[in-house]
């Protein structure tokens, strides 16, 4: 592994500082690392022990003053897309009538906790899968349950995921007069040709004509994602689908990097010869910078390295709350939580899930108790996802500066960051790097610093 001699003779790995290249927007580091990279083993507990900690938390109201949300998880999809590796069960209306009658009882029983009930709620994200695939009854009698039984801040924004397919006007305005404030629709691409090839569903013209209607209602947030690497993509249908952004009149949106998984059908098609080999990181570097140059040029805010926002009603909260390490409430079969630091993942297997509901425990193999310097690591992420590492956004943000001047000289030479006396900024570079600037400057911290 090649390393960098800094200023004050610290000998810092590559893995950390990147590397000299014409092009570090394309060649700073030889590949992305892992968003929720571990920075050594936390320690977890099990079995009925894990169970009693977890209990002893929710019985106790809350003194964290970290922001907090839930998330609601619908592990259902009608069709598995080529790029995904996260696909659980075949949409079945009796499997999800059934599941939702488990999620009500789960909601409403999580809802009675002394933790959950003794501070409100900054945002709700229901995820999957495909929630939209969920009855207009079904998406009616969730938000008002949600509403009914969780105490919201009042710029609370409660997100409905899923696809655009089958969305109608009546599951619309259910959603709506359930309080679902924000939605959030996986486009991935417009181009007709591209989508067939990711198994999705519907024309580019069909997408156009639906985000019109549903933003043109101005009823609430509409925000789309966007994924770029994918097979049959070009820089010039890629600068198409940026155009359409902008034409379908949507709120905010989310520039993806495709990343393939052993478990996903592209990646087997990839294995068996059937499909070309995806761009490499370098030409998707180029994308990005297409896309970030593009909303630059069309005023859009940039709320972090990979979403952009067309109006101020668009704000992410969600996402944002995530990777600033708020707590979050966890409900459904394949839900992640955060509960006063301990961190768990409900069981997948909806069957294993149903059990621990029916005997009135949550469903997970361990609990992962707070990591050391959890809140820390919390703030450089979201510094880095939002582009600005800030010395004020820390505690003792000046010694911290101070000791990781090394780290950051060598981020600066390698072009990732410009650097000023409280802050480093992440060039354009550092941006499409950010993740990996994250977990360096994480590890550096750990490893040569005092703190």
């Amino acid at each position: 592994m090649s390393s960098t001699t800094c200023s004050s003779n610290i000998v810092l790995p590559e893995i950390m500082t990147g590397q000299a290249s014409p092009s570090p927007l394309q060649f700073a580091f030889t590949q992305k690392t892992a968003a929720h990279a571990k920075h050594g083993q936390r320690k977890t507990l099990t079995g009925d022990e894990a169970h009693r900690e977890l209990r002893k938390h929710l019985d106790t109201p809350a003194t964290s003053l970290r922001p907090r949300a839930i998330y609601i998880h619908v592990p259902f999809c009608r069709v598995r897309c080529s790029f995904c590796n996260f696909f659980q069960y075949a949409s079945s209306q009796q499997m999800m009538d059934d599941y939702f009658k488990l999620l009500e009882q789960e909601l409403i029983a999580k809802s009675q906790y002394a933790w959950s009930q003794a501070k409100p709620f900054d945002a709700v994200y229901v995820g999957g899968g495909t929630p939209t695939d969920l009855t207009a009854e079904q998406l009616l009698r969730l938000g008002k349950l949600i509403r009914r039984y969780f105490s919201l801040t009042t710029l609370c924004e409660i997100t409905l995921e899923g696809r655009l397919n089958r969305f109608t006007d009546d599951k619309f305005q259910a959603a709506l007069d359930g309080g679902f404030n924000r939605f959030s629709f996986g486009v991935q691409s417009f181009n007709s040709t591209v989508r067939k090839a990711a198994k999705r569903l519907d024309k580019r013209e069909y997408i156009l004509e639906r985000l019109h209607q549903l933003t043109d209602s101005g009823s609430a947030t509409i925000a789309i994602d966007l994924i770029y690497g994918l097979p049959h993509q070009t820089p010039e249908n890629w600068q198409q689908d940026l155009q359409d952004v902008v034409s379908s009149g949507v709120h905010g949106v989310d520039l993806y990097q495709l990343l393939t998984f052993g478990g996903s059908g592209l990646q087997r098609n990839i294995d068996a010869g059937r499909a070309n080999v995806p761009l490499s990181t370098s030409d998707k570097a180029l994308m990005y910078q297409q896309g970030h140059q593009f909303f630059k040029e069309k005023a859009f805010s940039q709320l972090s390295y990979c979403h952009w926002a067309s109006h101020p009603r668009e704000q992410s909260r969600y996402n944002s709350l995530a990777k600033q390490g708020a707590e979050i409430l966890p409900i459904g079969a394949g839900a992640g939580g955060n509960i006063n630091g301990y961190g768990l993942m409900q069981a997948r297997n909806i069957d294993s899930w149903r059990t621990g509901i029916e005997h009135n425990h949550w469903s997970f193999e361990q609990l992962s108790l707070p990591a050391a310097n959890a809140e820390l690591t919390a703030a450089i992420t979201s510094a880095c996802d939002r582009g600005v590492i800030k010395a004020s956004a820390f505690t003792n943000g000046q010694t911290l500066f101070k000791q990781c001047q090394p780290l950051f000289e060598a981020w600066k030479r390698n072009g990732l960051v410009s650097t000023a006396d409280d802050q480093v900024k992440l060039s354009l570079a550092g941006q499409f790097w950010s993740v990996n600037l994250a977990n360096a400057m994480s590890s550096y911290i750990q490893q040569y610093t005092s703190i």
